[in-house]
């Protein structure tokens, strides 16, 4: 069939990924869907989703989730949106384009947004069964259900950004992810030596093998010509049933190529600085495809956003041009941040580094400064915190020294650069090209007073987010300067932060939500039900200060039930299949033979999946929601309690084992661990404490990497905190040294309660520290010097808590009542949940997850400005 060319001209896209969706919504600000015919030939059989989010794919998003497609908006602007219906032919004599189904469309103007290609080293057996390509929905999909029915071992051929994602995606999976990288390190392009040295560290501390400087020599298969393994180019070889090649990507310009448009030498579609093609005027390339007028292909997508502005530009007959853009990323990789700006590799003449490298903590920073002081590019890996700060700061000269840039908090005492310290034309959000004026002018000019409305405004922060926490500093910074009180309500319910309401809580012994939102919530969230920001948070503060103002300590008791988050009102982790994990508490990692044969009987009879945590315990996995009950009476019975892995709590405090069995041990690091963590167990807090006891400087129990850590010294106990080894990981601090028993029990009793006294809802002490003002001297002068006065006060809050400790699982199991909750079906609490099943996996159980189900279309299916989905 054929579209005949009428009076309305017609632009044509070929492709609907991110860039040709950045495209149409250019083309609509500007009108031009309202005066054009707008068509779409999409290979794909659905609209444009975020590929930078594929990854999350694993980690429950849909591909709902990932959608950047909204119908409405096809259907509003008229849009002709052709799925699974790629253009196969161009005739630019004629002015037509010619799709697979047989659909003929004349143009105006065509604009060739057709991405890139993952590109297979040619290698024997690459296109052997199990070998896949990591770049679309479909593509996981696919690694997926081998995954699940095929594998157990999966390697990925190329260590830079998606071949590290596509490693994590394997690891996520339940198989042991191999990484082999031609290059001497990993993310060659975006880091140097120190940079991938770091990353590489952190990322085999996670479990994955990596091999570097060596490459793909063949893929080894079985009879049936499936995958058994890889040989490399150091003669080694590699058992695996599953490889994706993740080695990069080339332009996909076969199409220009049969149309007779010029091409690169290396591929990419030849287009001016206004994305028309150098041999067409009527035809525009942007995205991948395209070859730049400086003679690069872009593969990250803030340039391709920038042509898709420029081509929509260009149409409209605006002035626009694209010659260049920057290369900047920002990307959490495995749970690791890594982030490169500007000259990241120092090829700038005469330029310095200042490198800040902690080995131990898997943290590299790296600044590159010119002569005359400017920065000029930067590397971080393990924390990209100041990354938009520093980006946005790069060609200037910085208002403070490069050296109190890299250095953790607390080690300088330079002054720290704030969004107000960034130039207005510093480019904020790289992505979208957004620029602090802008910003700015968003709160002044078009009276935004939020983040979500700025975004909504400028587009800043809408693409990979790693923008969002200037952006907020910056709107809150605008509005003071512009006479606007800033509301730092903990939420629409509550005017107060959360630090007010534990004061207002501890000083009116208010024991219920619903008193303190009735009291002093905000005019119009009176009477109501509350949110899910406060009612969780109000929740937290009540529990901890229960023993003290005479509210129930048991967080399932009346109203406390209703408050608390998807993991505590189970006592239990919800896992992605919807059964739960069952964690009981053991004490500084010690336990006697007999309760190790009761943890196996119980996972054995109730046909669980156990695991050694990193906290020293057993975690038991599989537990439907009507066998908690049941599984906790027999460990109660056998003298165990709740671990509250579940609970924004005391989780555990990890020991070596000291100076009982270690030579090295100078004083009893498991006796330590044991009366810390049954002092402070249960302790509700305003997110998940951890901690940790070395008997040594050996410090093999990592207490410098937790929320408050304990090493031994000769002199007696050195107590350090604010450390965290997440995602952002942190050094603690030393906080006092050489303490007695009773001096270092009565430091960290005021230490805890003054951090859930003014720390903010999620905020790990780690944050924390770095937040308030003074950070750790405050904090000594506080806890250590009582320069408040209220250490006596901290010290009875405290033991008020341990006087008043109740097991959770105990209580639950005791009571009838409390007991009704914990079925899958109120109306049918025999009936187990169905969906909840299980597959073998290594002699165990792991969650039988079915297939995420996409309805495809066929490839006539055309979505002509409807809201078909």
């Amino acid at each position: 069939m054929t579209a005949t060319l009428g009076a309305t001209p017609t632009i044509v896209l070929v492709g609907h990924g991110m860039v040709g969706q950045r495209f149409l919504e250019a083309l609509a600000e500007r009108g031009l869907t309202a005066t054009h015919r707008v068509v779409v030939l999409c290979e794909e059989p659905r609209p444009a989703y975020d590929r930078v989010q594929l990854t999350s794919y694993f980690s429950g998003r849909t591909a709902e989730d990932l959608s950047l497609t909204d119908m409405g908006f096809i259907e509003d602007h008229g849009i002709e949106l052709h799925l699974g219906d790629p253009a196969e032919t161009i005739d630019r004599e004629a002015r037509t384009v010619t799709a697979r189904s047989g659909l003929a469309v004349d143009y105006d103007v065509l604009v060739l947004a057709t991405g890139s290609y993952p590109f297979v080293p040619p290698v024997p057996n690459k296109d052997a069964t199990g070998c896949f390509v990591y770049r679309t929905i479909e593509d996981l999909l696919a690694i997926e259900e081998y995954a699940r029915t095929r594998a157990t071992t999966g390697a990925v051929v190329g260590g830079g950004l998606l071949g590290l994602e596509a490693a994590g995606a394997l690891k996520g999976l339940g198989l042991d992810a191999h990484i082999v990288e031609f290059a001497p390190r990993l993310m060659p392009v975006q880091v140097d030596d120190g940079g991938g040295a770091a990353l590489l560290r952190t990322i085999r501390d996670m479990g994955l093998t990596v091999h570097t400087g060596v490459g793909t020599q063949e893929i080894v298969t079985d009879g049936s010509g499936a995958v058994t393994g890889m040989k490399l180019s150091d003669s080694s070889e590699i058992a695996t049933d599953l490889v994706v090649f993740s080695a990069g990507v080339r332009p996909r310009d076969q199409l220009a190529r049969d149309a007779g448009l010029t091409v690169g030498e290396r591929g990419g579609i030849a287009v001016d600085e206004q994305c028309r093609t150098v041999s067409d005027p009527h035809v525009l390339a942007i995205g991948e495809c395209a070859l730049a007028a400086d003679g690069r292909v872009y593969g990250l997508v803030a340039p391709g956003y920038e042509q898709a502005e420029t081509a929509a530009a260009t149409i409209a007959a605006d002035e626009a041009s694209f010659t260049g853009a920057d290369l900047s990323t920002k990307l959490k990789l495995l749970g690791v941040d890594v982030a490169s700006f500007g000259d990241a590799h120092g090829t700038t003449e005469n330029c310095l580094d200042v490198v800040y490298s902690d080995s131990r903590a898997g943290l590299y920073k790296k600044l590159v400064i010119g002569a005359d002081g400017t920065l000029l590019g930067g590397i971080l890996v393990g924390d990209a915190e100041a990354y938009g700060t520093l980006r946005a700061l790069t060609g200037s000269v910085p208002p403070v020294s490069p050296e109190s840039l890299v250095l953790p908090a607390g080690a300088d005492s330079g002054a720290q650069l704030g969004a107000a310290a960034l130039p207005d034309d510093a480019i904020i959000c790289s992505c979208n090209n957004v620029r602090k004026g802008t910003i700015r002018a968003a709160v002044t000019e078009h009276r935004c007073t939020t983040v979500p409305e700025v975004k909504k405004c400028t587009k800043a922060g809408t693409t990979c987010g790693s923008c969002v926490k200037v952006l907020g500093g910056l709107v809150d910074a605008e509005l003071e300067a512009s006479g606007v009180e800033v509301d730092k309500g903990l939420c629409g319910c509550f005017a107060q932060t959360r630090e007010e309401l534990y004061e207002i809580v501890l000083a009116l012994r208010i024991t219920s939500y619903r008193e303190l939102l009735d009291r002093h919530g905000r005019e119009g969230a009176r009477g109501g039900d509350g949110c899910e920001v406060c009612k969780p948070a109000v929740g937290s503060i009540i529990a901890s200060l229960a023993p003290v103002i005479g509210a129930s300590g048991y967080v399932l008791d009346g109203e406390q039930a209703a408050l608390q988050d998807t993991n505590d009102h189970f006592l239990a982790n919800l896992q992605k299949n919807g059964s739960y994990s069952v964690v009981p508490r053991i004490p500084g990692g010690e336990i006697a033979p007999e309760k190790l044969i009761v943890i196996g009987e119980i996972a054995r009879d109730f046909g669980l999946y156990t695991k050694i945590t990193g906290g020293q315990r057993i975690d038991m996995f599989g537990a439907r929601v009507e066998q908690l009950p049941l599984i906790w009476a027999r460990l109660v019975d056998a003298g165990f309690e709740s671990g509250h892995a579940y609970g924004k709590s005391l989780r555990t405090v990890k020991s070596c084992v000291g100076s009982t069995w270690c030579r090295y041990g100078v004083q009893d690091s498991v006796r330590m661990a044991i009366d810390l963590e049954l002092r402070y167990r249960g302790l509700r807090s305003p997110h998940k404490l951890k901690s940790a006891v070395s008997g040594c400087a050996r410090e093999c129990a990592e207490a410098q990497s937790k929320d408050f850590g304990v090493i031994a010294t000769s002199g007696g106990w050195n107590l350090y905190v604010g450390g965290n080894g997440g995602a952002s990981p942190r050094h603690a601090d030393l906080l006092a040294q050489d303490l007695s028993d009773a001096e270092l029990v009565r430091l960290i009793d005021r230490f805890l309660m003054f951090y859930i006294r003014t720390a903010d809802r999620l905020e790990r002490t780690s944050t924390w520290l770095e937040r308030l003002p003074g950070g750790l001297e405050h904090v000594r002068d506080v806890v250590v010097h009582d320069s408040l006065g209220i250490c006596d006060e901290l010290e009875e809050l405290m033991r008020a808590h341990v006087a008043n400790y109740r097991d959770e699982w105990a209580e639950t199991v005791e009571d009838p009542e409390k007991l009704a909750r914990f079925v899958s079906f109120v109306n049918a609490p025999d009936t187990p949940d169905p969906v909840v099943s299980f597959v073998p996996e290594r002699d165990q159980i792991k969650p039988d997850l079915p297939l995420l189900a996409i309805g495809l279309r066929p490839a006539d299916d055309v979505l002509e400005g409807s809201a078909q989905r």
